[in-house]
């Protein structure tokens, strides 16, 4: 059984075509958004080494290297100062703490100092590859505009509730500033520029892929499927057990209160990175039978894992859960009305049960939506209307209640001693439709985008590898 444990909730604000696993990089236009890879880090003991002759076969990966091998030297290349030339572009201490200073931010703060050291790390490659990105977009002569930067900046400070210069005195007040975020963005928008220009027009999918996609979703009419977040961590033998400890580390992160869309940004190696790990609505066959198992034994809002997997090892969450084309409950509209009761500053809690017990005798009288003024007034509760309220935008309790509710009938009562006790009462419900299958513009976009990423993926791997990297 894996293991299993519940994260802090994460707000559900993607729903996508059913995807498949990719393991590519694929940038996001938020300009908060981390999406490269998260490497082992493990130090060897100083002074030379031995290697025994049956812990490596490299020979039949083509390097001709001794098996009787002794290393000279101290060098550890996992421990670097936090700054670098790329291709003559320097990357200053100074640019990893304000990128840091983000991601501390998005985790509410609360990163421990050996956390901090390893996103530290994690920053400086994210800091390399954007730069390698920047770099080839200008040699194919894309530039991106100040404007165009300040826009994409706006929109993220609009995100905020904060206007430009608000977002500017917040990020200052973080230890970050907005010239990191603006780079951010602008390596952004250079990579999906390139991407356009030099990958997309080479993708095609031909009709009959899109055709086949079609009829695997008929074929699965009322099977579940699953909307998941994934965070992947790619492993070798070699450092397959620090990838599992780094696993564990992140699972326990969130247990105490870390962002599952945060982390997944930050160290996920497939192209969901982007948005947090979203992978979409998927069927469990669509992924490996490792996840696949462990999809079926979840409920909405739990995560497992390490799951390993081909090639490395997989954190799994389960944002909600559903029949394939088919009618769900939860996105039925609802007209409401909602009748509450506040407690005055300093009610005890056993004043507040009292008032709350009587509060719900009188909501008990409610026959139909026609007597919820009235019999507000009488209590003294505030009476507010609601109109078209999807019925999974409301917390998961109150969904499991309201689904089975008629017109006219009334929630138990609910609330806290802050809050106060509140009702619903159901004055409508438009049940919705039978869902469809995507149309086939929308899966072919997708089958492009997939391919896109994957060619994305291999196109960054041949910059690094071409790069002249100075590490200080």
């Amino acid at each position: 059984m894996l293991p299993v444990v519940s994260p802090t909730r994460v707000s559900q604000t993607r729903v996508s075509l059913p995807a498949r696993l990719l393991r590519g990089i694929r940038p996001c236009l938020s300009g908060l958004c981390l999406s490269t890879a998260l490497a082992a880090t493990v130090v060897q003991p100083l002074g030379a080494q031995t290697v025994d002759e049956d812990a490596m076969d490299v020979q039949s990966q083509g390097l001709n290297l001794p098996k009787d091998l002794t290393v000279f030297g101290k060098s550890d290349p996992n421990v670097r100062k936090a700054t670098a030339i790329v291709n003559g572009r320097i990357i200053t201490g100074t640019d990893v703490d304000q990128r840091l200073a983000l991601i501390i931010t998005a985790n509410g703060g609360k990163v421990s100092e050996e956390e901090r050291e390893r996103l530290r790390v994690q920053v400086l490659r994210n800091l390399i590859d954007e730069t390698l990105e920047i770099q080839e977009a200008a040699a194919n002569d894309i530039k991106i505009s100040p404007e165009e930067v300040n826009q994409s900046y706006e929109r993220v400070a609009g995100n905020f509730r904060r206007s430009p210069a608000q977002f500017d005195e917040y990020l200052r007040s973080q230890g970050s500033s907005a010239a990191s975020i603006k780079r951010q963005i602008e390596g952004e928008l250079a990579w999906s520029r390139l991407q356009r220009r030099n990958i997309q027009p080479f993708v095609n999918v031909s009709e009959e892929e899109v055709k086949a996609v079609v009829d695997r979703l008929n074929a699965a009419k009322g099977s579940d499927e699953f909307r998941l977040g994934e965070i992947y961590l790619s492993a070798t033998p070699e450092n397959r057990e620090q990838i599992i400890a780094n696993a564990r580390n992140i699972i326990e992160q969130i247990r105490k209160g870390g962002s599952f869309q945060a982390y997944a940004r930050q160290f996920s190696e497939a192209s969901t990175a982007a948005v947090g790990g979203d992978l979409g609505w998927i069927r469990p066959a669509q992924l490996p039978a490792e996840l696949a198992q462990a999809a079926t034994e979840m409920q909405v809002g739990q995560i497992a894992g390490p799951i390993e997997t081909v090639g490395g090892v997989s954190i799994l969450y389960v944002i909600d859960k559903r029949k394939v084309l088919t009618a769900d409950p939860r996105d039925s509209l609802l007209s409401l009305k909602q009748l509450s009761v506040l407690f005055p500053q300093g009610t005890t809690k056993e004043q507040a049960s009292a008032k709350a017990a009587s509060f719900a005798a009188a909501v008990k009288e409610i026959k139909g939506c026609g007597q919820a003024n009235e019999i507000g007034a009488r209590v003294g509760a505030d009476v507010v209307d609601n109109d078209n309220v999807k019925v999974r935008d409301l917390p998961p309790q109150l969904q499991d209640i309201l689904i089975n509710l008629q017109v006219g009938e009334t929630t138990p009562p609910f609330g806290s001693i802050t809050d106060g006790v509140r009702v619903l009462v159901v004055c409508g419900r438009d049940d919705p439709q039978s869902a469809g299958a995507p149309n086939a513009e929308q899966i072919q976009a997708q089958l492009e985008e997939e391919r896109v990423n994957k060619r994305a993926r291999i196109y960054l791997r041949d910059l690094r590898r071409d790069a002249v990297i100075e590490y200080n």
